[in-house]
C-alpha cells in the first residue's frame, strides 16, 4: 500500500466491515498484550480476522489474537480490536493508525484503548491498573506521526489540539467504578517507545525524571489519531512489570502475557461498568 492513506482506502476497510455486520457499533475497544479475553463476553459476535480487511496491519506478535470481534457488551454495541499491530512489526505510522480511521468514518463515538506497560514509577506493582491521564509521544516527537503526509480535512485539522487527549469525563467515570468495585486503580502519564527491546534501567531513570509513570510500544499513535478526529478517549495500561531502574531483574514477553492473567478480571470490570454509564 502506499506511504499515507487516502481515504478511498480507509472507506474501502469501512465497506469489508460493513458488508458483513448489520449493527451500527457506538464504542471502540482496543485490546493489548495478554488482553484478547476481555473480547469473549461480547454477545451476538461477529469475528472478522484483520487478514480479510483490505489495508488492515496484521499482528505477528504473540498475545494478539488479530480480529474484530463486533457485537453488543453491556447494551453498547462495541467494536474490539483483540489485538494491534506496532510500529517495530515494520507498518508505517500512518497504517497503525488505519484502524482508528475506520472506526471514525463507522460512526463510533468513544474509543476505549488498553495495553501491557511496564511500571517506571516504583510504586506500581505487576497486575495493577493505571488510568492514562496524559502521554509522552517520544515516537511522534522525533518525527513519525501517524498524522505526517497530507492531512485528511474530513477527520479534522492540519494542526489538532492534544491538550485533552484523554477525556476527563470518561476518566471520572473509570474512577467512579473502581472505587465502586474496590479495584486499585492508579493514574498517571504513559510514555510511548518504539520498541522492541525493553527499555535499559538508564532508559527507565530518563523517563521517570521527565513524568512517565508506565511504558509501552503503543497506544499514542491511536490516541493522535483518535483525537485528530474528535473522537473521545479512555486509556488504561495494565502494569506488566517492576520498574527496573537498578537493573536487577530481565524482563521478558511471557512475563507481560502472565500479568495479562491478573490484569484481565479488573479491567473488564472498569470497562463494562464505564459501559453501563456511558
Amino acid at each position: 500500500m502506499d506511504k499515507y492513506l487516502t481515504l478511498e482506502q480507509i472507506d474501502q476497510t469501512v465497506a469489508a466491515i460493513r458488508a458483513r455486520v448489520d449493527s451500527q457499533p457506538r464504542v471502540g475497544i482496543i485490546l493489548g498484550s495478554g488482553l484478547g479475553p476481555l473480547a469473549e463476553s461480547v454477545e451476538s459476535a461477529t469475528l472478522v480476522p484483520f487478514q480479510d480487511l483490505p489495508y488492515w496491519p496484521v499482528s505477528t506478535v504473540p498475545g494478539h489474537q488479530g480480529r474484530l470481534v463486533i457485537g453488543s457488551l453491556q447494551g453498547q454495541q462495541v467494536l474490539v480490536m483483540q489485538g494491534r499491530a506496532h510500529f517495530y512489526e515494520g507498518y508505517d505510522m500512518p497504517q497503525i493508525g488505519l484502524p482508528v480511521r475506520v472506526m471514525q468514518r463507522l460512526g463510533i463515538q468513544f474509543l476505549i484503548v488498553t495495553n501491557a506497560a511496564g511500571a517506571v514509577n516504583p510504586d506500581f506493582n505487576p497486575g495493577d491498573l493505571m488510568l492514562i491521564t496524559d502521554h509522552l509521544n517520544l515516537i511522534g516527537m522525533a518525527g513519525n506521526s501517524p498524522l505526517r503526509g497530507p492531512n485528511l480535512d474530513e477527520f479534522g485539522p492540519r494542526f489538532p489540539d492534544m491538550s485533552r487527549a484523554y477525556d476527563p469525563e470518561l476518566g471520572n467515570l473509570a474512577r467512579q467504578v473502581a472505587a465502586e468495585n474496590n479495584v486499585l486503580l492508579h493514574q498517571g502519564v504513559y510514555v510511548c517507545l518504539a520498541g522492541p527491546s525493553f527499555e535499559t534501567p538508564a532508559d527507565l531513570r530518563f523517563l521517570r525524571a521527565i513524568g512517565a509513570d508506565a511504558v509501552g510500544m503503543s497506544t499514542v499513535p491511536e490516541v493522535t489519531v483518535a483525537r485528530h478526529g474528535e473522537t473521545r478517549v479512555l486509556g488504561i495500561s495494565g502494569v506488566s512489570n517492576k520498574a527496573n531502574l537498578d537493573g536487577n531483574t530481565t524482563t521478558t514477553h511471557e512475563e507481560v502475557l502472565e500479568a495479562g492473567k491478573v490484569i484481565v478480571p479488573k479491567l473488564a470490570t472498569i470497562i463494562r461498568g464505564v459501559l453501563r454509564r456511558l
